[in-house]
């Protein structure tokens, strides 16, 4: 005998039994959905009884869910800030973007990498590229620190090039001078560190350079910035020669975790090319950088940001203000990899990065980097202690790579689009709750001084991570709130995204 197709909820034969004109079947999932709407119907009507403040009527209705769309990017030309350390670029790059961004400190070679800046002057919007310092003849980390300039300057439309009016021209000043003349870009020669009338005619000196008019500004209070600006803008075009245009929207992915994990070479292994300096020394990076990366057929900007130190407030100097930053990147960010050195036992600050993330709302990954220098018979055992100490995030995919040789880094973006897609989900309120009372007939909430708290209705307030509001008659416990979470991603996956569930305590309305 043929078994009816358990996805219809009724065939045509039974209608025309009935002597009713057959019609098209009706799929099992449409069904749900009607009932579904009918529990959210019935849950909304037994509300009525309740007191319910206005804040609560518009979430009910919908109102205030919300509807954050990222900001689309556009080319803009870029303005580059060069000279020699210490001069004060970094602190000009604050002043003309109108908040402390960059990294300052009175030692000289505090910026590393070029690091951009979205800026406006007289509604003119354009890309603010700050540089670490240029210098002649050295090695190391400094020669990696100066190729970086030099690859601003070429990628820019014209140059801000910074002396230090109170010290005047230097031999390295005059050797980047070389350098800007080669490159043929338009420079706007600015004498910096001009406090007063009194220092304007060691400024004056500066036509020395063959630069045309030195512009003299105290980028620490502000003066002469805004003449500045205005010949800044006669020099840039309007239409940028050198920036790469940028698609709508690329999700924003944070590279995160303790000083030398790898963030800085996972960056170069992804981008391709040598884009932020790299040091055996631990805290190499102190700006976040963003780049455009084209992954999986899809735009991403990464952001490589300082390491995470163990305790912010012991730090001090430019390591306390990378750490600000780095949080900032975060906060940022859309979805953050949380780098760990596989070749070391977790540590505790590893977690706390982690957990770091998850307060603030993103998405997550963790990638454990260095794994080609794991023995094999190691593996295993790491695994498990892996389980162990992340059994409170065990919803964040893993992906074990070698940013030193690119070993399995193509993992990284379905890793990415998972946690992404899970930020993103929305669940609708008749099937949230449907779930919750067939969770909660299965296993009811415990007694709690005689009483057993009702869960009355409940909806998703929104999304980037997804939060849920709870509405019940009596206090939810900790453990049956972290129950619903757990059978939420059971259900509904949730992969890679934190989960905010709060709960509305409402008493019913006094006759």
């Amino acid at each position: 005998m043929e078994q009816p197709d358990p996805t219809m909820t009724r065939t045509p034969h039974d209608h025309a039994s009935d002597g009713v004109e057959p019609t098209a079947p009706v799929p099992a999932d449409l069904a749900d959905s009607a009932d579904d709407e009918a529990r959210e119907r019935a849950l909304r009507a037994g509300l009525q009884e309740y007191d319910l403040a206005d804040e609560d009527l518009a979430l009910i209705d919908g109102e205030g869910l919300d509807g954050a769309e990222r900001e689309i990017e556009t080319t803009l030309p870029v303005l580059a800030v060069v000279g020699r350390p210490n001069v004060g670029k970094s602190t000009l790059v604050n002043r003309i973007i109108g908040r402390r961004e960059a990294v300052v400190e009175d030692n000289p070679g505090v910026t590393r990498d070029r690091v951009s800046y979205p800026a406006e002057w007289s509604g003119r919007r354009f890309t603010l590229v700050d540089t670490g310092g240029w210098e002649v003849d050295v090695a190391g980390i400094h020669k990696r620190v100066a190729q970086q300039a030099e690859v601003a300057i070429d990628l820019a439309d014209a140059v801000l090039f910074v002396v230090d009016a109170t010290v005047g021209s230097t031999d390295t000043d005059e050797q980047v001078v070389r350098l800007l003349r080669r490159s043929g870009k338009p420079v706007v020669l600015v004498a910096n560190k001009v406090d007063g009338p009194a220092v304007e005619a060691d400024a004056a000196a500066l036509w020395s350079l063959g630069l045309g008019q030195p512009h003299p500004i105290s980028a620490l209070h502000g003066r002469g910035t805004g003449d500045l600006l205005d010949a800044a803008m006669d020099a840039l075009p309007r239409v940028s020669a050198h920036a790469v245009p940028l698609p709508d929207g690329p999700r924003r992915v944070a590279l995160v975790g303790r000083p030398n994990v790898g963030k800085s070479s996972l960056l170069n292994k992804v981008v391709g090319s040598e884009r932020v300096v790299v040091d055996d020394v631990a805290g190499t990076t102190r700006d976040p950088v963003d780049e455009l990366v084209a992954l999986g057929g899809k735009p991403w900007v990464f952001v490589d940001t300082a390491g995470i130190r163990r305790r912010v407030h012991q730090t001090s100097g430019a390591d306390f203000y990378a750490s600000l930053r780095t949080q900032a990147a975060i906060e940022k960010a859309e979805v953050a990899v949380v780098l760990v050195d596989a070749s070391e036992s977790m540590t505790e600050q590893d977690i706390r990065i982690v957990q770091q993330v998850i307060d603030a709302g993103r998405a997550l990954v963790i990638a454990y980097n260095k794994w080609d220098l794991m023995d094999e018979d190691r593996r295993p055992y790491l695994e498990r202690e892996i389980d162990q100490q992340l059994v409170q995030v065990q919803w964040a995919p893993r992906v074990n790579v070698s940013a030193r040789t690119g070993w399995h880094t193509d993992r990284l973006v379905p890793a990415l689009e998972r946690s992404l897609a899970s930020w993103d989900t929305r669940i609708s309120t008749g099937r949230l709750n449907a779930f919750l009372g067939e969770l909660v007939s299965a296993h009811p909430h415990p007694l709690r001084g005689g009483k057993q708290p009702r869960i009355l209705f409940a909806t998703q307030a929104s999304t980037r991570p997804p939060r849920f509001v709870i509405f019940a008659s009596g206090f939810l416990e900790p453990q049956y709130r972290r129950f619903i979470e757990r059978r939420l991603r059971e259900t509904f996956g949730f992969e890679g995204t934190p989960i905010s569930i709060s709960v509305r305590v409402r008493e019913k309305r006094k006759r």
